[in-house]
Parts: C-alpha cells; structure tokens; sequence
C-alpha cells in the first residue's frame, strides 16, 4: 500500500477527480511522518510540471529524497533520459512516465533500456466518457489521448515498461472505491504489476482492489492525508497489523 502524493510547486495539495486542488501540506514534513510509520514505497508526482512545460523540481526533490527513508517513485515534467539520471542521482528509485510516454512512446523503451524495466512506470489517467467507455488522459488530466486505457498498458508493457500505475479520475478524492471494472479490464490485458489508484476510502478497498481487480499494489492519496467526512488535513496511514487483515 503506497502512498500517492501530489506536487504543486512546493507544497502537496489533494483534488478530487483531477480538479480543486486544495493544499495538505509540506511535502517535507509530510514525508517526516511517514518515516515515522515505516511506510515501505512513496508516489510522489508534480501535476503542475507538465502543464506550465517545467522540468522537475530537482532542488526540492533533492530536499525530500534527503529526509526520505523509503524508496520514493517521482512522475512530472520528464522529458530526457539526462532528468532520469539525474532523478535517480537524487535518491528516486523509479520514475512514473505520463503525458511525455503518450507524445513520444518510444521515450518508455529508451528509459528501460537504459536504467531497467524495473525502475519505468507508466501512469495511465482514465475516466469513462458520455457512452461509458473509458477514455486516457494526459496533461494531468486535462486533454483526451486517442487510446483506452487497455491497449494503453499493452503498449506500454511491450516498450518496456516494468509496471502501470492506474489512476480513475472518476473516483479520484471521492473515497467511493477503486475502479474495479477498469482494474479487471487493464489487469487481465497485461502481465506487468498494476497499481491500482483512485478513490480509496476505507481499508477494505485495498483487499477489493486486489482480490477482485487484479491489482499487485494500492495506492492512496485522499485517504492518507485526511481524517473525517469534513476533509481535516491529518497525515495518517494505516498500520501493519490492519493491512494485513486486507491484504495477507
């Protein structure tokens, strides 16, 4: 179970379905508190890089990666193979490919050639459309990509990807749930681990993500930095005995 963090400049802020963001926090004291809770992994992406065409925040992710203790996924404004170097000269472990991995896909097979399918995620954004059928987006949500998020994910696991980070945009911040038909359907299409993102609310939903949709991880992100139906910031994160119970 994972934490999913979102940047905006240099504080972390939360949406719900990919609009409103509110801010939650300081990105550094956040990661502090989940030391402290021994949190295996971390997502951390910048949803403003890529829509004002900005690099990575390499100094303020060198500050975080300093006080980080887990290994640490960043996605947001990679463009070159040289930011993915330097990412990981930084401390990140792996790095989430989105709005660059649709304009340029053969930019996935160089990154996995180079660093390890281990170390490439793709992230893929998806909400169903008018007529039901799920359509990707890129640009943090914002433009539709001419792809649905099942040949999206082949795609990227035949360039090389080592795993796909599903985020629905329907349920994302709504705490109604994971997407378990759009689990099933990207699941059962590849063989490379799928993170199931969005819409998270109770414990419960990780174990449904996973036994029902097929999903190898969960992650969270409204759920972890809010307690209560009124939305009051709280950095939290379930403990070990819990998620066990869930997950095995």
């Amino acid at each position: 179970m994972i934490p999913c963090l979102l940047l905006r400049n240099a504080g972390l802020v939360k949406t719900i379905r990919f609009r409103s963001p509110a801010y939650v926090g300081d990105p550094i004291n956040t990661v502090r508190i989940y030391n402290d809770k021994e949190v295996d992994e971390l997502i951390l992406l910048d949803i403003t890089a890529t829509p004002e065409k900005k690099k990575p925040q390499f100094k303020l992710i060198a500050e975080i990666a300093s006080e980080c203790f887990m290994p640490f996924v960043y996605g947001g404004g990679i463009r070159c193979l040289e930011d993915i170097e330097f990412l990981f000269a930084l401390g990140a472990e792996k790095i989430a490919l989105n709005t660059y991995a649709h304009e340029n896909p053969a930019f996935i097979e160089d990154a996995a050639r180079r660093y390890g399918s281990q170390s490439v995620i793709v992230s893929i954004d998806a909400r169903r459309d008018w007529f039901g059928r799920y359509q990707v987006y890129s640009h943090s949500g914002a433009k539709p990509v001419a792809m649905d998020p099942v040949r999206c994910a082949q795609r990227a696991e035949q360039l090389g990807a080592g795993e796909i980070l599903l985020t629905s945009m329907d349920r994302d911040g709504t705490f109604e749930g994971y997407d378990v038909d759009l689990l099933k359907r990207v699941t059962a299409a590849v063989a490379v681990p799928v993170i199931a993102c969005g819409g998270a609310g109770r414990i419960a939903d990780f174990g449904i993500a996973v036994r029902e949709g097929g999903a190898s991880a969960v992650a969270a992100g409204s759920m972890v930095v809010y307690q209560g139906k009124h939305r009051a910031v709280l950095t939290n994160f379930p403990s070990k005995v819990e998620l066990k119970k869930v997950l095995g």
